[in-house]
């Protein structure tokens, strides 16, 4: 009984969350427009200024063992190659492919895994949870510009690759909140007190900005939901639900447990849980749209992915509860 209520009050809020969104839309109050903008707003604005936030305020000073951030790359490269020949027997279109792709490897691992690793492990999961987000939000992202680019038009160009990346508004955030660590350390080696908390008026504001990240982007995540809309993209969507819910939280957690179990503590489970069970992740679908993919589609994967791992994440949880890992 107690893993299953662990399991229901880590997933509970995040799908309460979201049926709060479709009911607003459904009530006449998240027309589609507002919808469009707010998910471009989340992915330029607030998403940057939660990821800028969460790489400042790591706490460098103490040792961490940086093991289970090497296993995830490792994982999501794998994901990513297995990727490409996967989207090629889904899918005849190369505007789909991409799209694919990204359901294979790229989750909801800033909006939603986050809050769920705390939700799983506390504020020590949260602390292993956003070390990972430095490195392993940017290598989605590379990924899934190098993914938009080999099924977009024509032959992929490696300057418009490189261009993607470094205007990526995600990659730019977590890049600046490096900088302004390395800036804190070094004030902190030199004895110079002054912190960015220091500064009221603009930490206060990010905070505001930080903190509208996660509840707006699952609110608008619940307003996109469609199920009129699937049409002729069937075996796409398959494809990507049994890619996000069954082959990878199977890849990823398993062979953590069977092969790496005595490496790793709860925390670090509860990060692997927050990267492999959770959906795809909602910024592809701006990415899709902005870098000619099929969008549509992008945001199907993300609304039933949604859905269905809302059962994977339970059932990781509940299993890895049980067996004493939390």
């Amino acid at each position: 009984m107690n893993s299953f209520l662990f399991a229901i009050n880590a997933v509970a809020p995040i799908v309460i969350m979201t049926a709060i969104g479709y009911i607003l839309k459904k009530a006449g109050l998240f027309s589609a427009e507002f919808s469009k903008t707010a998910n471009k707003s989340v992915f330029k604005i607030f998403l940057p200024a939660m990821l800028f936030l969460n790489v400042y305020k790591i706490d460098i000073s103490e040792k961490t063992d940086l093991s289970y951030i090497l296993y995830v790359f490792a994982v999501v490269l794998v994901l990513f190659a297995l990727s490409i020949p996967l989207a090629r027997i889904a899918s005849e279109k190369n505007e789909r492919r991409s799209v694919i792709m990204q359901a294979a490897f790229r989750s909801n691992y800033a909006l939603i895994g986050i809050p769920l690793a705390q939700s799983l492990f506390g504020e020590e999961g949260v602390i292993v949870a956003t070390l990972l987000s430095a490195l392993v939000i940017p290598l989605f992202n590379i990924l899934a510009v190098i993914a938009l680019s080999i099924y977009g038009e024509g032959k992929p160009n490696v300057k418009k690759i490189l261009l993607d990346i470094l205007k990526n508004p995600l990659i730019q955030s977590i890049a600046l909140g490096g900088i302004f660590l390395m800036v804190r350390s070094a004030f902190v080696n030199y004895g110079v007190s002054l912190r960015l908390t220091d500064i009221t008026p603009v930490y206060k504001v990010l905070t505001y900005l930080s903190n509208v990240a996660t509840p707006l982007s699952l609110l608008v995540l619940g307003a996109q939901f469609e199920f009129s809309r699937i049409g002729d993209m069937k075996r796409e969507i398959f494809s990507g639900i049994i890619m996000r819910t069954f082959i990878i939280p199977v890849l990823g957690l398993g062979t953590a447990y069977l092969l790496f179990a005595d490496n790793f503590n709860g925390a670090h489970f509860a990060a692997f849980i927050a990267v492999f069970t959770t959906p795809m992740a909602v910024s592809s679908v701006a990415m899709s749209q902005e870098m000619g993919a099929d969008a549509e589609l992008a945001g199907q994967l993300v609304i039933w992915t949604t859905v269905s791992s809302a059962f994977t994440t339970f059932i990781a949880s509940f299993i890895l509860k049980s067996l004493g890992v939390f």
